[in-house]
């Protein structure tokens, strides 16, 4: 019996798909996606090519991940169990050889003070000049990556860097729907120093630069 079989039947057992699966470099690491067809009940995973060499029972809860998501079924099996601990996991094999300066400084003073400086150092990279996605901490890649916009505001890439932070230490919980906020996240988000003020000094930084963008200057 394939992998996608197994994954399938364990879930719906008698129950027949149409499944194929093909492995690629154009995902990004440990990338994954799935195409469903509900007419025919046709299923096509896509996975980057890194998955190859993960045991096959992580592999199968992958599968199964995205067989449910895309069903919107809530069920969950122990191979899903053992892909997501997996996820959670992974950045300790990945290297770390994406580090900007000004990050990292970022990283260690937000680590020492929050953190005890008992958060690992991810990945830490600019990303593009974006007043919607300030900052996103990836998992299979381990990396954080803060908006350029930010670039000469010490102050607030710390306040996006400590959120960020808080995603690689409370990770997420599992289910139909990942959730990465969860009401202990939004609590240690309140923990930041002159959280309220800052989040205000935030918001107009950022209605400052949507107003230069809109009359391009």
């Amino acid at each position: 019996m394939s992998i996608t079989e197994k994954a399938f039947q364990e879930l719906y057992p008698g129950k027949e798909a149409e499944i194929t699966i093909e492995y690629n470099g154009r995902l990004k690491s440990y990338g994954a996606n799935v195409s469903f067809n509900r007419t025919i009940n046709k299923f096509h995973f896509k996975l980057n090519k890194k998955w190859r060499n993960v045991d096959e029972d992580i592999r199968i809860g992958l599968l199964q991940e995205l067989i449910c998501k895309v069903k919107k079924d809530k069920r969950r099996t122990f191979n899903m169990d053992l892909y997501n601990s997996f996820i959670k996991n992974i950045h300790i094999a990945i290297p770390k050889d994406r580090v900007d300066e000004k990050l990292k400084e970022s990283f260690d003073r937000v680590n020492e003070k929050y953190f005890l400086g008992m958060v690992d150092m991810p990945n830490l990279v600019f990303g593009q000049n974006s007043t919607t996605s300030l900052g996103h901490y990836d998992f299979k890649t381990d990396a954080i990556t803060i908006s350029r916009i930010f670039e000469k505001r010490s102050d607030l890439i710390d306040l996006v860097m400590y959120h960020e932070m808080l995603h690689k230490v409370h990770k997420f919980k599992a289910g139909l729907k990942m959730r990465y906020h969860s009401t202990k996240f939004r609590n240690a988000e309140k923990h930041y120093e002159n959280y309220e003020l800052m989040e205000r000094e935030l918001s107009k930084f950022l209605k400052g630069k949507r107003i230069r963008k809109l009359f391009g200057f």
